[in-house]
């Protein structure tokens, strides 16, 4: 039995093992060792003969009734597994105790064998060996949880993952590429990228790219074209995976969609363009084309149109056009499609609101989108646009505040989805096109306008002038020029003051500093140097222009008058020649005495006739001295035959006026009545006058009758009132004082007028002298 437990324990393994003994009596004393089993103790000093086993090895406390058991026969063998002792000078050791009893037939000493078995290596062993499974099954969870982490970020990043072979065969796809692509992933699975991609030659490009620079391809733009057909722009960031011997493995696709962020800076152009071409262009024949091709090639559409009810765009439009026919009137294409039929059937063809794109775009005045043509029922020009290639369209109205005046529409190969800021865009253009219509418009009229008042400054009689605040000439008229005989550049190197008369020079500058300080000035008399040395003498307004509440520059308007002031000059002259002509002829109070009542001496009655022509002033300005003195002379020979028939005194003329008196210097008693008739045959002398002559004059006669002294005292009080009242007459009238009517009213038809004032004096009744009753000539 004792040998069959031995064999057990040496047996136990089949690799080769080191054991040691220990041989102990009843009392777990050490009988005997061998030689090196103090190893395997943790005190190895306490191993020695006639010791207690339990000393050396505390693992035997505790374990007496076993032992003494196995001593007793009742129990074969006892083990204690994978003891670790730590002695003070070795690192840790591992030992397997197997206790049996040893029983002596001839010998009543019983015996306990203990054997120690040297495990430390194997200990280590199979301790490394759970290391490296648990490490394995670490590494294996981490490798997990990893590929499920990666799942998942690949699952929900934003941006499309596609992996390919480096044939170009997909392997995989995130949730983002099949949103982007609208493939489901079984669709995209096994099938090459070109089904994305529009170029063939990207996969080629990637590799060659890689094989030169050895580094991946990033922020490269793909056009890609989803499942619809619709074309999208895509940012791509490409990696190559690669195996140790140098072989393409998977190439990694990394993309986010820059379609909008395309057609935005698509957008940002076209209206670039459009905003120049409106500031650059003269005319709206020569902007439609140019913004129709600038909207084409900016957001790359191929077809462009311009619909309109008339000829051509124009704001002259009515409100309500509901019965308008819409024609295209304007057209671009791009050279990448064939649209020759497509053309030639627009050219051909017209709507009616609310049919066909154009026309419900009229209707509605708001914009429109066609995702695909195909979808659209617009049976006259759908076919040839889908024969061209044309699938996508759209258009807005030119909008002039709620007037209608044209439509753009747009066509493209691709299909394009609806883009809201594009249509708010485009009804933006339509309104600047419209505003440019009438900023044009405007221009024109302004244009002919400056024309015409060029030409009227031009043409006109008046001398017209621009003087900057520095007193330098901007602008003359011909007029001018012609008048005062300088050349327009011999204007520009002078200075106004240069050419003002020297008795009008502190004056004039007066008036130029009041204007430069915006006093207004009404009327203004000067005189410039001819450049034949001529003095010029001028009449008329000067006012001042002012921007940004400074002066710019003055602006006048004159009358020649230099033949007028060479008559008034005349005429003052005569004046006091008839001034001195009548204190000699007067009566003296001497003469009068014998003649009248003493309670009427000093006083004369006497009646004062004022003629004059009108428009004499401008008849002299018109002419030259000569020619109205020859147009005159007839009229005044008339005139003073006249006055010889009816006794009366002339005055020559004062003030321009002809003027006679009766009652002076011979007194009568019908001097009211003669000069009367006369005023009547005044206006006949001038009617036949104009008839034989071609003229067209026309004469206004003032008739008052006054009180005289003897001494020739309020004469000039009665001229003055009868020249007032020929002032204030209409032409062809001859207008009379109440003194005048008292005295003819039974012998002339008089109809009553408004009073007039004299000056210094109150209101007076005033009548119109239309005819002579004994001669039967009321009209």
């Amino acid at each position: 039995m004792k040998y069959e437990v031995v064999e057990q324990i040496f047996n136990k393994y089949s690799t080769l093992r080191k054991f040691e003994y220990l041989e102990l009596d009843v009392h777990f004393r050490i009988l005997d060792k061998s030689e090196q089993v103090h190893r395997f103790a943790m005190y190895p000093n306490a191993v020695m003969s006639g010791t207690d086993i339990r000393v050396a090895f505390p693992e035997f406390v505790g374990k007496e009734d076993t032992l003494k058991s196995i001593i007793q026969g009742q129990q074969e063998i006892f083990e204690l597994e994978i003891i670790r002792h730590t002695p003070e000078t070795q690192s840790n050791i591992y030992i397997n105790i197997y206790i049996i009893g040893e029983h002596q037939e001839k010998s009543p000493v019983k015996k306990l064998m203990v054997f120690l078995e040297d495990v430390t290596e194997k200990i280590k062993t199979k301790q490394d060996l759970s290391k490296i499974t648990n490490a394995t099954n670490i590494l294996s969870m981490t490798l997990v949880t990893y590929k499920n982490y990666m799942e998942t970020v690949i699952s929900s990043m934003a941006d499309a993952l596609l992996i390919t072979t480096n044939t170009g065969k997909i392997k995989q796809v995130n949730f983002a590429a099949q949103k982007l692509f609208e493939f489901s992933e079984s669709e995209l699975i096994n099938q090459p990228i070109s089904l994305l991609f529009e170029d063939n030659f990207l996969l080629l490009r990637i590799i060659n790219h890689y094989s030169k620079l050895n580094r991946d391809l990033q922020q490269f733009e793909v056009v890609c074209r989803k499942k619809t057909g619709e074309k999208i722009l895509v940012a791509f960031s490409c990696t190559v995976m690669q195996r140790k011997n140098e072989v393409l493995e998977d190439i990694i696709y990394i993309g986010r969609d820059i379609t909008n962020r395309q057609r935005r800076e698509q957008r940002n152009i076209a209206q670039y363009q459009i905003t120049r071409i409106l500031s650059e262009s003269p005319s709206i024949q020569k902007v439609i084309p140019e913004i129709l091709q600038a909207i084409c090639q900016s957001l790359e559409w191929d077809v462009g149109e311009l619909w309109t009810a008339s000829e051509y765009i124009t704001t002259d439009v009515p409100a309500e056009n509901d019965d308008a026919i819409l024609r295209c009137v304007e057209m671009w294409t791009s050279r990448l499609i064939s649209a020759r039929e497509f053309k030639a059937v627009t050219w051909q063809t017209t709507y009616l609101p609310n049919v066909g794109l154009p026309g419900q775009i009229w209707s509605r005045s708001s914009a429109l989108w066609i995702k695909n043509i195909l979808d659209y029922g617009d049976l006259q020009r759908s076919p040839t646009a889908i024969n061209a290639g044309l699938h996508s369209a759209f258009g807005f109205p030119i909008l002039d505040d709620n007037k209608i005046l044209g439509v753009m529409t747009f066509f493209s190969r691709d299909i394009q989805p609806q883009d809201a800021d594009l249509l708010q865009m485009m009804v933006s253009v339509g309104s600047q096109i419209a505003q440019f219509m009438k900023r044009k418009q405007a221009e024109e009229k302004l244009l002919e306008s400056e024309l015409r008042y060029r030409d009227i400054c031009e043409n006109a009689n008046d001398l017209i002038q621009s003087v900057n605040v520095y007193g330098r000439f901007l602008y003359v008229n011909q007029t001018w020029c012609q008048t005062l005989g300088y050349s327009a550049a011999e204007v520009e190197q002078m200075n106004i003051f240069d050419i003002i008369h020297p008795d009008f020079q502190a004056h004039c500058r007066q008036i130029f500093y009041r204007l430069m300080s915006g006093e207004k000035v009404e009327q203004v008399k000067t005189a410039f140097i001819a450049k034949n040395g001529q003095t010029v003498f001028l009449e008329g307004n000067i006012n001042c222009k002012f921007a940004n509440n400074l002066p710019v520059a003055t602006r006048g308007i004159f009358r020649n008058i230099t033949q007028r002031v060479a008559l008034e000059i005349a005429l003052q002259q005569q004046q006091a020649q008839t001034e001195q002509f009548w204190q000699a002829r007067i009566p003296t109070s001497k003469i009068v005495e014998s003649s009248i009542d003493a309670t009427e001496v000093d006083l004369i009655n006497v009646t004062v006739l004022c003629a004059d022509i009108v428009g004499l002033n401008e008849i002299a300005a018109s002419g030259s001295a000569m020619q109205l003195v020859n147009l005159l002379c007839p009229i005044f020979a008339a005139f003073d035959r006249l006055c010889n028939r009816y006794s009366l005194e002339k005055v020559k003329t004062i003030n321009e006026a002809y003027i006679v008196i009766g009652g002076l210097p011979t007194k009568r008693p019908d001097h009211t009545q003669a000069v009367a008739q006369m005023a009547l045959d005044m206006q006949a002398a001038i009617a036949t006058f104009n008839t034989e002559n071609q003229q067209n004059l026309k004469i206004c006669i003032g008739i008052h009758t006054g009180v005289v002294t003897t001494a020739a005292l309020g004469l000039m009080d009665t001229i003055n009132i009868a020249r007032i009242l020929q002032t204030q007459s209409v032409a062809d009238t001859i207008q009379v004082s109440a003194t005048v009517y008292e005295q003819i009213h039974d012998e002339f038809f008089l109809e009553p007028q408004d009073e007039i004032e004299i000056p210094h004096q109150q209101k007076i009744a005033t009548y119109l002298l239309q005819g002579s009753r004994e001669m039967g000539n009321w009209e």
